[in-house]
């Protein structure tokens, strides 16, 4: 017998609308301010129910932007799965409510078309993504990084033809450099499939798509952004600044090490905290806050392991 309870979304979940949706460059599309992200707690190594919990309170919330990639884990592709199981269980009749993003771009399996930005490798790739979130398309689908060796074109006119094939509404590109970017949107331009979004990191101690030109480019040219990382993976809260705690990201993440929060970012850290909690404020809220103002930024992406930061991050991007 399935005592699974049947979820019905809150019918408030669009009370705040007009305050927290944000245009997309110059298209069509409005994003939430805040998005949800599978980088981290979406593997198999946490408990499905929880999973569920998260990606049931985001969407309860107004929060329609789940973003994901084809290696996202442990193990690559468990991200999808998991959200697979989530769109039959829980969101398939509110598929047009939802805007779902993938990427392809870094390892994913073995063999030189596992990989990077060939053609053969992204939309293999994107079949096998769709097959796992058991969808009929995506609504965007990224390059998820700039190959160096593969032809610009190629890359490009892989994301033209997904779209032609009605497998992504639409496409963007992540950590791109700048010039590759400019001439993705020509390229992208020329074919009538405009470039939706770029992806990078930015936050208050990595401002490099900044300095580099990259959201002013965005801005200019109708191109939205979307901030992955805007919380440093936690270094911007008050989590690290009297040590590591056990439980932490830091003890275990391949992506977060300890000998990453050096004595000069401790020091920068506990300043940035003491004049937050000066301006009545933590550190949290004004990193999420800061990139949320910046020219050009439409999102930020959050991962979350509580609904408490949920929470706090959409009140932190509408004060």
């Amino acid at each position: 017998m399935n005592t699974k309870q049947k979820y019905i979304a809150n019918i408030e979940r669009y009370s705040q609308e007009e305050a927290l949706y944000s245009r997309c460059g110059w298209s069509g599309v409005k994003l939430p301010k805040v998005s949800l992200g599978f980088w981290h707690n979406f593997g198999y190594d946490n408990p499905y129910e929880r999973q569920r919990e998260l990606a049931h309170y985001a969407f309860d919330h107004g929060i329609t932007h789940f973003d994901l990639a084809n290696n996202y884990g442990p193990p690559y592709g468990a991200a999808e799965e998991n959200f697979g199981k989530m769109m039959d269980e829980d969101f398939r009749p509110y598929r047009d409510e939802l805007f779902i993003a993938t990427k392809a771009g870094y390892d994913m399996w073995e063999g030189p078309y596992g990989n990077w930005g060939s053609r053969k490798y992204l939309m293999s790739s994107l079949d096998q993504s769709l097959k796992r979130m058991r969808l009929d398309y995506v609504d965007l689908f990224y390059s998820h990084r700039y190959d160096p060796e593969t032809p610009l074109e190629e890359t490009l006119q892989a994301l033209v033809d997904v779209v032609k094939q009605g497998k992504a509404l639409y496409v963007g590109v992540s950590r791109w450099p700048l010039q590759a970017l400019k001439r993705a949107k020509e390229y992208l331009a020329a074919r009538d499939v405009p470039l939706l979004i770029y992806q990078g990191r930015l936050n208050l101690i990595d401002r490099e798509p900044q300095e580099e030109g990259i959201l002013d480019y965005c801005a200019d040219n109708g191109i939205g952004f979307i901030s992955f990382s805007p919380l440093a993976q936690g270094l911007l809260t008050d989590k690290y600044l009297n040590g590591i705690p056990a439980d932490s990201r830091m003890t275990h993440s391949a992506y977060l090490k300890p000998d990453a929060l050096t004595p000069e970012l401790l020091a920068q850290l506990r300043e940035m905290s003491d004049k937050a909690k000066a301006e009545g404020s933590t550190l949290a809220d004004k990193a999420l806050r800061w990139v949320s103002e910046q020219r050009g930024v439409t999102s930020v992406l959050v991962g979350i392991s509580k609904t408490e930061q949920m929470e706090r991050n959409i009140r932190a991007v509408l004060n």
